[in-house]
């Protein structure tokens, strides 16, 4: 039967440890896209359509890529087509999906926020379009309603250096009547992209925000410093880089200060320049991290907006982005990881690579930062984490990759678990969908006798990895 109870446990010990242990546990979802501003006025939603395909400009890129794959025009897709258009599009497409995670993370949806359990097909479009209107319309569907459904109790968002951060003081000041923590995440895109149009205009608005004129180089890691303190004022602990491509160059201050004052004023900055740029702040904010006891999160490997027809129809973030293949990537990031750490500035971390070729040099490369060898940074469990299966990875034999090089060449049982990295209120059940599919892979280890029958100690280590290691790593209740 489709999602049954068991779906994916395969094995007597899998249920075990499923039922026992993992579905029962909280969420910690470290890393997402989710609107403060959604949460603090606990948006609601008119349809099905709204809630699970398009709301506003934002979506669920996921879904629309399959419905491109299937020829739906982009009008129906991202365009102002009529809402039960769009959700016909859909499920049309997904009927063409079997081995896809969306099918099952969809299904998954549609029973666990709206207690549906049909299978979604044209022929029952109607049947189900109608009954999760119906609950729609009820007074707890809500994007706090949600997240409080599936019994998260911290969530934390993706911000740019120059959010005022004005609704997570909000929701911090009211967290009793909110239900959950919601914090930021410090994410310096703006910053990092020195040869970027627009990145004179971006180190104005830090001016205004910081209070700190931003100059010059040292304006900069002065008004960035600023930024750090007034995200940890309101609970933030992490940061987020995105290193689509990475390249460690190192060059003194002087050169990194004049590659600055050239971008300031609007010239010309050589790809070798904004190599050795952004090694250079992303050191400094390692140590800055560090100091504050934050963790910062890598996400690399990652080819950007593909179609620059797609980007001009639907804009960042709609589908049209995909793997990286810098052969290179792990090689450069162990060159930045060594130079913080030889200054004692190497913050907790967790490495991500959408290249799934990268996975066993990634996990290795963290295998050569854990402890502190030098005395120098404190002890630390796991400080670097090979972090989960991400985006195209996000799949059961993705999930299967990732968590097998993680136990093959660490310590499981230190691994702190499954994130969403999603702009939809809806995506909770993929948690679900990763304790299945680690209870699933434990379980065929104890039948295949690698493992011992001790429940107690498996389950233990189950309900870490579902939420007791991201409380513990993270310190957002701290």
């Amino acid at each position: 039967m489709l999602l049954d109870d068991d779906f994916l446990l395969t094995t007597l010990w899998a249920k075990r440890l499923y039922h026992g242990h993992a579905e029962g546990m909280p969420i910690i979802d470290y890393h997402c896209h989710l609107d403060p501003q959604a949460i603090w006025e606990d948006r609601r939603w008119e349809d099905l359509s709204q809630v699970w395909l398009r709301d506003g400009a934002a979506g669920d890129h996921y879904k629309w890529r399959l419905m491109r794959a299937n020829g739906v025009p982009e009008r129906v897709i991202t365009g102002e087509a009529e809402p039960y258009e769009r959700y016909l599009a859909f499920v049309r497409a997904l009927e063409r999906a079997p081995g896809n995670p969306v099918f099952e993370w969809s299904h998954l949806e549609l029973r666990r926020v709206f207690g549906i359990d049909l299978v979604i097909c044209e022929a029952n479009a109607r049947e189900i379009w109608d009954r999760a209107n119906e609950r729609i319309a009820e007074e707890d569907f809500s994007a706090r309603g949600l997240v409080r459904r599936f019994d998260v109790r911290c969530l934390c968002t993706t911000d740019g250096p120059i959010s005022d951060l004005r609704f997570h003081r909000l929701i911090s000041e009211h967290e009793d009547e909110v239900g959950f923590r919601v914090l930021p995440t410090f994410r310096p895109d703006g910053l990092t992209g020195v040869d970027q149009d627009g990145f004179a205009a971006y180190c104005g608005e830090l001016s205004r925000i910081s209070g700190i004129e931003v100059r010059d180089w040292e304006g900069l890691k002065a008004a960035a410093a600023q930024r750090l303190d007034a995200f940890h004022e309101v609970g933030g602990r992490l940061a987020d880089h995105g290193a689509n491509s990475f390249r460690f160059v190192r060059v003194g201050e002087q050169e990194v200060a004049r590659t600055v004052a050239t971008a300031l004023g609007g010239g010309a900055i050589t790809s070798e320049q904004a190599d050795a740029y952004q090694s250079a702040l992303t050191l400094f904010l390692m140590g800055e991290y560090a100091r504050r006891g934050w963790t910062l999160q890598v996400h690399g490997n990652c080819l950007r907006n593909d179609s620059s027809v797609g980007l001009a129809a639907a804009g960042r973030d709609a589908g049209f982005d995909s793997v990286g293949d810098q052969a290179d990537f792990v090689s450069e990031l162990a060159r930045l990881l060594d130079a913080a750490q030889a200054v004692g500035d190497l913050p907790k971390m967790v490495l991500y690579s959408l290249n799934e070729s990268d996975y066993l040099a990634l996990a290795t490369l963290c295998g050569s930062f854990q402890g502190d060898p030098a005395g120098t940074l404190g002890d630390v469990r796991q400080r670097v984490h090979f972090g989960n299966a991400w985006w195209f990875c996000d799949t059961f034999s993705g999930m299967k990759h990732q968590l097998t090089t993680y136990a093959e060449q660490s310590l499981l049982g230190n691994f702190v678990g499954m994130l969403t990295d999603s702009r939809s209120f809806l995506s909770y059940p993929r948690h679900e969908y990763f304790r299945r599919v680690l209870c699933h892979m434990v379980g065929e280890w104890v039948e295949q006798g690698r493992l011992p029958e001790d429940e107690a100690w498996l389950g233990g280590l189950v309900e870490d990895i579902c939420y007791n290691n991201a409380h513990e790593y993270f310190g957002f209740f701290s």
